[in-house]
């Protein structure tokens, strides 16, 4: 804190007949106590540990201050905590309680990483050497997309009976000039198409993309090493592949189909899909004006389009008429009938992709879409870092949180209700004091996080 900040005295409303004034110099106080909980997650999972991992570094260890762990740990820790901003971390630099969830040895007396030192990581080069005069960190992207599917299998005691792999693809609005930037016409401005893979809650893929691609480029790709990486363990889980109709394609179904991987996508409809339907419709209209209500029902039929498709599929068709008029809706799958009936596939498995926006929402909240360097490269790795955080936040809602009020909370209520917590930071010799704010209003939920997690062998 500068000298300046600490000598300027804030002069408020009275209260009464007392004058209020505020000043900052506090001195080692925090606003995220909460973060602790964070750090008991970390020595359980080791997640930032293994993070770091994924980087090579080529720097001189006598001449450098902070390893590439405790910038790594510093920036997610950061995310986590709401700072999305490399400036934030000037400011931040100081604070002994980030400096304890980083590890320093004093965190009294060692500065962490400035804004500078922070964007020299997330500028790591593609190569790097000793020799090299800047750039001398180097990341492995593919162990960084292995590392999250680990982080999936790692958390299951025993494989289980059937997964289902949620795939998506959503705008990232960019307002500069960034490498590999399109104008996308369905969102209406310059973005890029970060393609998301969810197993429920867990992140399994967020892969950094041009828009000028189709929804579903790459997919096949990252299903591929996913799959595998599963399989790797758990040899007879049956998995099925769910997304939109941005993703029916005759390369993705083909994939799966020969791969023994199920599928469930939504299909665009058309005139030829619309008229199978026709007489549904009719009596799904019929009903709404009977009862005033919506009415839906459903169909199964076996389509084969003229040109894309190599075979018949099974297509569900969900005849719905609303207040606003008709709604029909087609997904195709491998599923059998005797499996999944029709209306069960559609309402209940189907439509269980909803999560997954949830899960998305999370992905903003930690400031997935602050991709303003030049570079794709080092915009992915921005995309990692929230990842990473949003790995972390989600293990404490998994470990810490549940059975509690906060089981299902998203990323910024917990962030809100069990992190931001003033306190104060007291650092002897042999002890760091935190004495969190006694105005704290969650402290029977707070304790009830530390207990389930001290409940947890702790492994790093």
């Amino acid at each position: 804190m500068t000298a300046e900040c600490t000598q300027f005295v804030l002069g408020f409303h009275p209260l009464k007949r007392r004058e209020i004034r505020a000043q900052f110099d506090g001195g080692a106080i925090s606003s995220d106590g909460g973060g602790l909980l964070l750090r008991e997650v970390e020595k359980r999972i080791g997640i930032l540990h293994q993070f770091a991992a994924c980087f090579t570094d080529y720097r001189n260890a006598d001449l450098i201050e902070h390893t590439v762990q405790e910038l790594v740990a510093q920036r997610v820790y950061g995310l986590a905590l709401g700072y999305e901003d490399l400036n934030d971390h000037e400011e931040l630099r100081n604070d002994p309680l980030l400096a304890v969830l980083v590890e320093k040895s004093d965190p009294s007396q060692e500065a962490l990483a400035g804004k500078s030192t922070l964007n020299r990581l997330e500028l790591t080069a593609e190569t790097a050497s000793r020799q090299e005069r800047y750039k001398k960190i180097v990341l492995d992207h593919g162990a960084v997309d292995r590392l999250l599917v680990q982080v999936f299998l790692e958390a299951h005691r025993e494989a289980p009976q059937e997964i289902i792999l949620d795939l998506d693809a959503t705008d990232d609005p960019l307002h500069g000039k960034q490498e590999g930037r399109f104008f996308h016409g369905y969102y209406g401005h310059y973005c890029y198409l970060p393609l998301y893979i969810f197993c429920g809650e867990f992140l399994l893929c967020a892969r950094l993309r041009s828009s000028n691609i189709d929804a579903s480029a790459g997919s096949v790709e990252e299903l591929k090493r996913i799959v595998a990486q599963i399989r790797s363990l758990w040899s007879g889980v049956r998995i099925v592949v769910r997304g939109d109709s941005g993703f029916c394609r005759e390369e993705l179904m083909s994939w799966c189909e020969g791969e023994g991987v199920d599928y469930l996508l939504g299909l665009a409809k058309n005139e030829r899909l619309k008229a199978e339907i026709a007489k549904e419709m009719g009596e799904a209209k019929a009903q709404y004006q009977e009862t005033g209500r919506a009415a839906r029902l459903f169909k199964e039929l076996f389509y084969q389009t003229r040109k894309s498709w190599s075979q018949t599929r099974r297509v569900v068709a969900k005849a719905e008429h609303l207040e606003k008029g008709e709604n029909p809706r087609f997904v195709v799958t491998s599923l059998s009938r005797e499996a999944r009936p029709a209306q069960a596939l559609y309402e209940e498995l189907y439509c269980g992709r909803g999560d997954m926006e949830n899960r998305i929402k999370e992905q903003l909240m930690l400031f997935s879409d602050r991709t303003s360097t030049h570079y794709l490269r080092s915009n992915q790795l921005r995309l990692y870092f929230s990842s990473i955080a949003y790995v972390l936040l989600q293990m404490l809602r998994r470990m810490g949180l549940a059975g509690t009020e906060l089981a299902k909370a998203q990323c910024s209520t917990i962030r809100l209700k069990v992190l931001k917590i003033g306190a104060l930071i007291r650092i002897t010799v042999r002890k760091v004091w935190v004495s969190l704010a006694g105005g704290y209003p969650y402290v029977t939920l707070f304790r009830q996080v530390y207990e389930k997690l001290c409940a947890v062998p702790i492994k790093y």
